[in-house]
């Protein structure tokens, strides 16, 4: 009896010690970025375009940057949701428990852990095959190669956890397995869906550096799908590798934009994801 409740505690100190570094970590790195950026924060950084010689510590701010990120992350998401819902249901009500499903969920996971600059390299590749240039639609289309199987893989999970008795009392109802798929299925994993959607949207948004040979980058807010933008990953590593101490702090202004958008994103999903729940049958 003393054994177990031994290695009850341990277990306990150990979970409640990961738990800590966790937070710790998440905390020790917002301290760090606010406290070196906060003072370079105004608004002229996300109201205004970098003036010239904005990365030499002259005027202007990152509103390019902010958009272009928004931009970016906003299409991607969008195109790898046409791609991933499809999918997902797919795998669930087409092909469950079949060789292909457990194939493709392989082949997933295995995209889901190549670097993201390896996408970059693999599109800018094509790019030179095509004799393309540095573009938002390049660069979207590389931010859909690593964002897809992420939201693939949990669109799947969010579909698999739909209790096989809804759909059983479709099909006694007369549905057809598309009509189950989309108004029974895709209805009850709504919250787990959103989430997928905005998880893909956060990791577009955050890791957008590895599109600097495919989207390039401008000073100004593109206008067509086919001039180059820029955005805030990249933003700040340029201000970070400036010599001027002015704009180093910006960097760190910027982080905090950044992080911003992403907590946003993360509350959205949260929030949504509540207010789903009130639909789903458990």
């Amino acid at each position: 009896m003393k054994r177990r409740e031994l290695e009850e505690r341990v277990a306990r100190f150990l979970m409640l010690l990961s738990a800590l570094l966790v937070l710790g970590s998440l905390f020790a790195l917002l301290a760090i970025v606010v406290v070196k950026g906060v003072s370079a924060l105004s608004i002229s950084m996300i109201t205004q375009t970098p003036a010239g010689g904005y990365y030499f510590g002259k005027g202007g701010g990152i509103l390019n940057a902010i958009i272009g990120s928004i931009y970016l992350a906003g299409g991607a998401t969008v195109l790898a949701f046409l791609i991933s819902l499809p999918t997902a249901l797919y795998l669930n009500e087409y092909a469950a428990n079949s060789r292909i499903a457990n194939a493709v969920r392989l082949c997933l996971d295995v995209l889901w852990g190549i670097p993201s600059i390896v996408y970059g390299a693999f599109a800018f590749t094509i790019m030179l095959y095509l004799s393309a240039r540095a573009s938002l639609l390049w660069g979207i289309i590389t931010v859909t190669l690593f964002v897809f199987p992420i939201m693939t893989r949990a669109m799947d999970e969010a579909v698999k956890i739909v209790p096989q008795r809804l759909k059983e009392g479709a099909f006694a109802l007369g549905s057809t397995r598309l009509e189950t798929a989309t108004r029974v299925v895709v209805r009850q994993a709504m919250p787990g869906i959103l989430t997928a959607i905005l998880l893909g949207f956060g990791r577009g948004i955050g890791d957008a550096a590895s599109v600097l040979f495919t989207a390039g980058y401008t000073d100004s807010i593109p206008r067509s799908l086919f001039e180059p933008v820029a955005t805030l990953p990249l933003a700040v590593f340029f201000q970070l590798t400036s010599p001027v101490p002015q704009v180093q702090q910006r960097a760190y202004a910027s982080a905090i934009i950044l992080l911003v958008l992403v907590l946003l994103a993360s509350l959205a999903s949260r929030i949504s994801t509540r207010k789903l729940f009130r639909y789903v049958v458990s």
